[in-house]
């Protein structure tokens, strides 16, 4: 994961930013311009809501998920100038928002600093929905989404590790395979997108997947839904 370099009485924020495979780099070069030392990249995938796309079977497309965690002046000053620099409001050119950090531990830039809640006023007018499943149950939590209104979202995989996760074959723990969802959502959008999913994939019953939701402080791309 990226730090940027922060006070301890700085709030933290953590930059998420979604791109489509290969841009990256590029985006990390821009980051360490601005005093970036490091990252953490995960792969997956978008979905569109197209049906011509979705019938020629090109709706899915790789994506690379960026995080860099650090206060919130240098976090959001380094937003705004990836912006600049790569203009996310442009097709293609991805999503990039801030949600707010309690602390960060194990980063000698931010080494132990805490979030002082009266700092943290800001308006939220969108929220990042996560939703953790099983693989294979991905696209039902899209289809349930953007029947509630949400444009689509990015899918990266994960493995469980409860207690109750693990199935045994010839004595050998197997781990099943997750998928996770992020959908980034307008904030009065977000109970019927969220309800909509919990009733598809049954989320009240054991054992059928997760979900949460974060406020986002600041969202640049958002008016592309294609590129969710």
């Amino acid at each position: 994961m990226v730090t940027q370099g922060c006070q301890k009485s700085n709030p933290f924020e953590l930059l998420t930013i979604i791109v489509n495979n290969g841009l990256g780099t590029k985006m990390l070069r821009t980051a360490k311009k601005c005093g970036a030392c490091g990252s953490t990249i995960l792969l997956g995938r978008g979905t569109v809501q197209s049906a011509f796309l979705k019938f020629l079977e090109l709706y899915d497309e790789e994506k690379e998920i960026i995080l860099i965690a650090g206060g919130r002046s240098n976090i959001l000053n380094l937003l705004e100038r990836l912006d600049k620099a790569h203009n996310f409001s442009k097709p293609h050119h991805g999503i990039a928002f801030c949600t707010p950090v309690k602390s960060v531990i194990g980063s000698k830039g931010c080494s132990g600093s805490i979030l002082n809640e009266s700092e943290g006023d800001i308006p939220i007018m969108y929220h990042a929905i996560y939703v953790i499943v099983d693989k294979g149950n991905a696209e039902t939590v899209i289809e349930a989404a953007t029947s509630a209104g949400s444009a689509g979202g990015t899918i990266f995989n994960a493995r469980g590790s409860g207690i109750h996760e693990t199935s045994m074959l010839f004595s050998m723990e197997i781990e099943p395979e997750k998928e996770v969802v992020l959908i980034i959502s307008e904030a009065e959008k977000t109970d019927h997108i969220t309800s909509s999913i919990s009733d598809s994939l049954q989320l009240s019953e054991p054992g059928q997947g997760i979900m949460f939701v974060q406020d986002v402080s600041k969202v640049y791309g958002l008016r592309n839904p294609d590129h969710t």
